[in-house]
């Protein structure tokens, strides 16, 4: 059995709310008396993509199971790759491209891309990240699944002010899921809760938000921000590969500190 957990939106401010809610849930993970395969945080790490945010966000997201952090279009690619991988280039200042990351586990693998545009918050998988993913699941021998995690969900999930800024231009990805059938599922967040569908024939599932919880359009409006309810704790899925090759996927709120 593979065990993933999978949180998303922290949204680092330098505010002690969002800090503490992330710790909240890292606590969590830390304290279970199982050895996750890995944690995957999908986006918005910083909320104004400042250094000071990175600084805080490489103290709060550590543990002790395989964990790997990707952008979402509230962070900034160059203060990502300095503030939470430490790279470096001889000029000083890191790279602007996309950051793409694969972790290879026990019996699956985990291919995160980056679907951030700079300057933007819609989402697009340039062609580069793209043709990196092919590349992925043509190494990944056909018998082991290939989980793949970006922020922006590809399609809409009947929540306006999100699908306005989802992931564009998807049609490209449906091509290269026909190619490779041993791609599984896409994992994904911005969304700011907990939701399930699917896209070219395969699930997709958002993560609940850590730092808000989205306000549904069918859902009467309780307090002073428009679009999210605050007062929701945070929540953090659980993506489990059985032995038979079935995905299921559990939710669980975090009490978060006050």
């Amino acid at each position: 059995m593979i065990v993933i957990a999978h949180l998303s939106d922290v949204h680092l401010d330098g505010d002690r709310r969002a800090a503490d809610r992330t710790r909240a849930v890292m606590e969590y993970l830390d304290a279970l008396p199982y050895d996750l395969d890995a944690v995957l945080v999908s986006g918005d790490i910083a909320d104004h993509a400042e250094e000071a945010e990175y600084e805080e966000a490489a103290k709060l997201l550590r543990s002790r199971h395989p964990l790997v952090v990707c952008p979402g279009n509230h962070d900034e690619r160059a203060a990502f790759r300095r503030g939470l991988l430490g790279e470096r280039s001889p000029e000083g200042s890191p790279s602007t491209g996309p950051v793409d990351q694969v972790l290879r586990g026990e019996g699956f693998v985990l291919a995160v891309c980056d679907s951030s545009v700079p300057g933007e918050h819609h989402g697009f998988l340039e062609e580069s990240t793209l043709a990196w993913l092919d590349g992925v699941l043509t190494d990944t021998a056909p018998q082991v699944p290939v989980l793949v995690a970006f922020h922006h969900p590809p399609v809409p999930l009947h929540t306006p002010y999100v699908d306005e800024i989802r992931q564009f231009g998807e049609d490209r990805l449906a091509a290269l899921v026909e190619r490779h059938p041993h791609l599984t599922a896409f994992l994904c967040g911005h969304a700011h809760t907990a939701a399930a569908t699917t896209f070219a024939g395969r699930p997709v599932l958002v993560a609940p938000g850590v730092v808000s919880t989205l306000r549904l359009p069918w859902e009467a409006p309780t307090g002073s921000s428009e679009h999210v309810h605050l007062d929701e704790p945070p929540a953090v899925a659980f993506h489990v590969l059985g032995d038979d090759g079935r995905l299921t996927t559990h939710y669980r709120v975090v009490a978060a500190r006050r």
